[in-house]
């Protein structure tokens, strides 16, 4: 995974000011998937407040213009991709689409929605990836298609080695604006959390499924 210093502060100071992320170890979050979190991250808000999605539309498509070369489509994974991966697209010039989180129950049960050509070479847009899991079956879906899927970015990366060991088992490259280690790195400097915090938030990360607080 590949993320650049400079962005990476910069892309987690925007969060915390708009409180797409939220830090809280006295009454932790509770995920989808049960886990207890210190953090929670809505990156759905960054499309409230134009300088900062400006500012991921310029990232992602100068990211993917150096790390990937030619692309022929964008796809967004629905739905926190969908917005951002339509103005990108928009700013390259490219097609764009975008995959369900499973196929539709009536029509033409499509999962994926645009059109996707055999051959074709995609780059995926994510808002977030925790443990990789969604984005993978996105990833998987536009392969079915016949499409060449170069890689993944996304906005913030939580950082799991789950995830980690489930993109490279896949081949597929993931880069990030921001991620974990950055995120928690700003948010000290800019006195959304102490020092002895620190310790806390990276054992969660270590261990996010037993961790407890205590």
């Amino acid at each position: 995974m590949k993320v650049k210093k400079e962005t990476a502060l910069k892309m987690a100071q925007f969060l915390l000011q708009i409180k797409a992320i939220k830090l809280n170890l006295e009454q932790p979050y509770t995920w989808a998937s049960g886990w207890k979190s210190p953090i929670y991250c809505d990156n759905r808000i960054t499309l409230s407040y134009p300088v900062i999605r400006t500012y991921i539309r310029q990232q992602f498509a100068e990211l993917i213009n150096d790390d990937f070369g030619d692309i022929d489509l964008i796809a967004g994974v629905a739905t926190g991709g969908i917005a951002h991966g339509v103005l990108v697209a928009q700013d390259m010039g490219l097609p764009f689409a975008y995959v369900r989180s499973s196929a539709k129950g009536h029509g033409l049960t499509n999962s994926i929605e645009g059109v996707v050509e055999s051959g074709q070479s995609v780059i995926v847009i994510e808002d977030l990836i925790s443990t990789g899991g969604s984005s993978l079956k996105v990833v998987e879906a536009l392969r079915e298609a016949g499409a060449n899927v170069k890689g993944l970015v996304s906005i913030f990366n939580y950082g799991f080695q789950v995830a980690d060991d489930t993109f490279k088992d896949a081949g597929c490259i993931v880069h990030s604006l921001s991620d974990y280690n950055f995120l928690i790195e700003q948010a000290l400097a800019d006195g959304f959390i102490r020092e002895a915090d620190m310790a806390i938030l990276k054992k969660w990360r270590e261990n996010p499924a037993d961790w407890n607080n205590k």
